[in-house]
């Protein structure tokens, strides 16, 4: 029986730990998943309902590696003097980070100057089923969403930052 216990507990903590691949379910038009996360002031986020009325770019972020990514991002979208509320997503699957998450969000805090932190929503117990409509190949790009007013999908790209990229983020909020 002891051995069985022993068992059980190897099998559920290396279940919780399991990542797996998704390719992207996104289609311009579509409605946003509805899914909840925290700001890092400790606020409760609902996405895309708290998001309704304003243009809105999300940036999600699968792991630590897809922040040099995102930072390009937002260096790209102050340079060029892009209006629109943009919000980090560090979007975590599985159990285990769950069990840690404030020592994540406390190590993030730490990293990131106070008057950011309402823009920074960290999503745990939504973040297998984020992860299944991105997509998550190629983990280390962000994963850059816009919004319109009604939260409604007008612009997707997973590829890594690029200029055109940024361009076609720009061109999506004129019109």
């Amino acid at each position: 029986m002891k051995q069985f216990y022993k068992i059980l507990v190897f099998i559920l903590f290396f279940s919780s730990c399991a990542n797996y691949e998704y390719p992207s379910q996104v289609s311009i038009g579509d409605k946003m998943v509805e899914a909840t996360g925290e700001s890092l002031e400790g606020d409760t986020v609902s996405m895309p309902q708290d998001f309704v009325g304003q243009e809105t770019l999300l940036l999600f972020g699968y792991k630590q590696d897809s922040q040099f990514d995102i930072d390009r991002w937002l260096i790209g979208l102050d340079m060029t003097q892009t209006k629109v509320a943009a919000y980090e997503i560090p979007t975590i699957q599985g159990m285990l980070p769950r069990m840690f998450s404030g020592f994540i969000d406390g190590g993030m805090r730490k990293g990131i100057p106070k008057k950011l932190w309402k823009g920074v929503v960290t999503v745990y117990a939504d973040g297998d089923k984020i992860q299944r409509f991105t997509g998550n190949l190629n983990p280390n790009n962000a994963r850059v969403m816009l919004l319109d007013k009604q939260g409604s999908i007008v612009y997707f790209y997973d590829r890594g930052f690029s200029v055109e990229a940024l361009n076609e983020v720009r061109a999506a909020l004129e019109n």
